[in-house]
């Protein structure tokens, strides 16, 4: 069982990085967003991503039009119907997630594989909403997933050995290193790391440190290359928010659930980077 072709489902940031990523491992690769504008808008940001690799000289120019040749864009889902492998890439909603997969059984062959890059909804509860349940698991790649190696390759009860053994040398051929982990929420990374990064923000509201301290701390204390608080805006703090309740929601653990500065923050609109204001302020 070889994977040839991949569907990408969502062009955002993370499913035009999966999209950039197939194209340049050699992978036919199609990448369906719900509009044309935010098509041409994650196009191009896969596009401006080759071309700085090709400016910084690690790839050519050749190389950057063979990897967008590679990636066809569209608006309609059918199109993704003769593909080997199906990835959904689109908001943590589990309603959006649950109407993409009961399409996607009308018109996908047989054969195809699919996957859910959620990084916190249940796979086994999003595998009911399809009809294939033997050839459905979780595929979590890392933001932003040109530079980041980690995959996450999620099991149910119900997933084919050979299939799950051939997304994970699928995720190999991309040059990523896969991980083994069994459908629990939050999995491996998000289950250690949500806790952390709510504690960091509990740590800033009881006045045991100030943010920058906090943020220096980790960075020069526990070797991580971004602090806490660096990190909460680079994610997103509305991601971080919605994955934590999801996570109290399934364990009931107070220290998974969201902080009120926390959700103060999502609620007045301050995201992090993308929103240009977080814990830090990028407008400047």
């Amino acid at each position: 069982m070889v994977i040839k072709s991949i569907g990408v489902i969502g062009c955002g940031q993370m499913g035009a990085g999966i999209a950039q990523v197939c194209g340049q491992s050699g992978v036919t690769t199609i990448v369906r967003e719900v509009s044309q504008e935010l098509l041409d808008k994650g196009m191009g940001s896969i596009q401006k991503a080759l071309s700085k690799q090709a400016d910084k000289g690690k790839i050519t120019e050749s190389e950057v039009e063979e990897t967008l040749s590679r990636i066809a864009a569209t608006t309609k889902l059918v199109d993704l119907g003769n593909c080997d492998l199906v990835v959904e890439a689109v908001t943590e909603d589990f309603e959006t997630k649950r109407q993409i997969f009961q399409e996607l059984g009308d018109i996908c062959k047989g054969e195809t594989i699919f996957a859910s890059n959620t990084s916190s909804l249940s796979i086994t509860q999003l595998m009911t909403t399809s009809d294939r349940p033997d050839r459905f698991l979780g595929l979590h790649f890392f933001n932003p997933v040109p530079v980041m190696k980690l995959v996450e390759v999620v099991k149910t009860f119900a997933v084919d050995a050979d299939v799950y053994e051939a997304v994970i040398q699928f995720a190999e051929s991309l040059g990523k290193t896969p991980v083994r982990c069994e459908d629990r929420t939050g999995f491996l990374v998000n289950r250690l790391l949500i806790p952390y990064l709510l504690d960091s923000v509990r740590a800033l509201e009881s006045g045991t440190g100030s943010m920058e301290d906090i943020d220096e701390a980790m960075k020069l204390g526990c070797g991580h290359p971004m602090g806490p608080f660096q990190l909460l805006d680079f994610i997103g703090l509305d991601t971080i928010y919605q994955i934590a309740t999801i996570m109290y929601d399934e364990f009931r653990e107070s220290r998974m659930s969201p902080p009120p500065l926390l959700r103060r923050m999502v609620y007045a609109g301050r995201m992090g980077r993308k929103s240009g204001i977080g814990f830090y302020d990028y407008r400047r």
